[in-house]
């Protein structure tokens, strides 16, 4: 299990990297000292990130140390372990924040669907990388779908949206480095975007219904989350175009199976009707954060009242920041969520855009670490492996960083290592720990 090169004995450890997650998790913790301060269950939060700490330094060892490999021989008894966790969290979990998300004993409380994100990229991974001449078939895509699928409506059923959102890109990036099939990713593509942009729209004419007045298209538009004639008149319309799109091509002597035309527009009504459905279920905060994101200014003491409070305080900071244990807008409570979702706006008080810039400087450390390892890995999962988790990674930058500056909504995802929450910091130092795994077991020095 701890066979490796000897030209490479002496290098072990990825440095940078680890030296880039140590300045993490010490910013991480001053700011989360600083953002409990004066919080009635401060006490509580600060004992709990003290046991959570060494523990994440344990999964970051284990991760290390244990050959990853071994995950490519047991990756379907880690997908059933995933399962049988998600299904114990729903029978014997607690209810917090209206999410039946976690396990507690005692002061401790665990959220399984941490540790499932990494696990799931793990899964993938070495499934992706057990087929590598049937990656472009569309059975490999089935069967990855078969994958994903249970796990992700076990997490919806907590429900746990923030788990998806930060999950499924990651996997998209994961598929598209694999070398899935253009056609299957492009199907895959057109699914989310209809699933996605279609419940926006609806909730943008919600807020602003007067802008469809004047207008059939968009008055069209606006009724097909009112009634089931209009959607499915809309579907109709959309296998018309397409069937007569592929007419056209064939006049001009363009030939496209028409098979993969048809699976195409199969493909965006069944996004329509996914992103029907997300909009009749979608909870009310959720609406409510996706508001804010179209009409930040709309509803200043509702809806908008923590992004606007959370560019307050990081704007007041300045360059250099008040200083830690010094932000007013944090202190007096007006920040909500301070040391969870919004622990970067804490940072961007006390810290200043110097503060700010540091970890995001760090972030990138990581992932520009990730990526060189990922090309040093001595076999196709340690590779997939390490692009699952840079995917993973980067979307949690991304969703924190863009949600402070407006041109993302509000999604509940923590910032790793700096955000307070033990689970997730115990699963990203595992996964950072497999990432080191694939380096110390690398066939080149990076």
């Amino acid at each position: 299990m701890f066979n490796y090169d000897s030209q490479i004995k002496t290098k072990r450890l990825d440095w940078p990297l680890v030296f880039a997650l140590i300045g993490l998790c010490l910013i991480g913790f001053l700011t989360i000292l600083s953002a409990v301060s004066g919080m009635s269950e401060m006490s509580t939060l600060i004992r709990t990130h003290l046991i959570a700490l060494p523990v994440s330094v344990a999964a970051f060892m284990f991760g290390w140390l244990f050959n990853y490999q071994i995950y490519a021989e047991h990756y379907k008894k880690l997908y059933a372990f995933v399962i049988l966790l998600l299904v114990a969290v729903l029978a014997f979990g607690i209810v917090a924040r209206g999410s039946n998300s976690w396990f507690r004993v005692g002061i401790l409380s665990f959220q399984p669907a941490e540790l499932c994100r990494i696990a799931l990229i793990v899964i993938t991974s070495a499934f992706l990388a057990s087929r590598p001449r049937q990656i472009k078939s569309f059975k490999t895509l089935a069967i990855f779908a078969l994958f994903i699928l249970p796990v992700f409506a076990l997490i919806m059923k907590q429900p746990d949206f923030s788990s998806i959102v930060v999950t499924a890109p990651a996997l998209l990036i994961l598929l598209f480095v694999a070398g899935v099939n253009t056609y299957y990713f492009v199907l895959i593509m057109a699914f989310g975007i209809m699933a996605v942009v279609f419940p926006i729209l609806w909730t943008y004419f919600g807020l602003y219904p007067d802008i469809a007045d004047g207008s059939f298209i968009l008055t069209w538009l606006n009724s097909l989350s009112l009634n089931m004639i209009s959607g499915l008149i809309f579907s109709a319309g959309i296998l018309i175009f397409f069937i007569l799109g592929w007419y056209i091509l064939k006049y001009f002597r363009l030939f496209v199976p028409f098979s993969l035309v048809f699976i195409l527009a199969l493909s965006i009504v069944g996004g329509f009707y996914s992103g029907y459905f997300v909009n009749k279920h979608i909870k009310p905060y959720q609406r409510k954060r996706v508001e804010a994101f179209l009409a930040p200014t709309a509803d200043p003491k509702g809806a908008s009242y923590n992004v606007l409070q959370a560019q307050i305080a990081m704007g007041s900071g300045g360059v250099l920041g008040k200083g830690f244990f010094s932000g007013t807008q944090s202190r007096l409570g007006f920040v909500p969520e301070r040391h969870t979702d919004f622990i970067l706006a804490i940072l961007g008080e006390e810290g200043g855009l110097l503060g700010t810039l540091s970890v995001l400087a760090l972030y990138i450390i990581i992932l520009w670490r990730i990526i060189l390892i990922a090309q040093s890995a001595s076999d196709l999962f340690g590779y997939l492996l390490c692009t699952g988790i840079f995917a993973i990674f980067f979307v949690y930058m991304a969703f924190n960083f863009g949600m402070l500056i407006g041109i993302v909504p509000v999604a509940g995802i923590p910032l790793p290592f700096i955000s307070y929450g033990g689970s997730n910091l115990v699963s990203s130092m595992w996964a950072l720990g497999l990432v080191e795994s694939v380096y110390f077991r690398r066939v080149s020095l990076v």
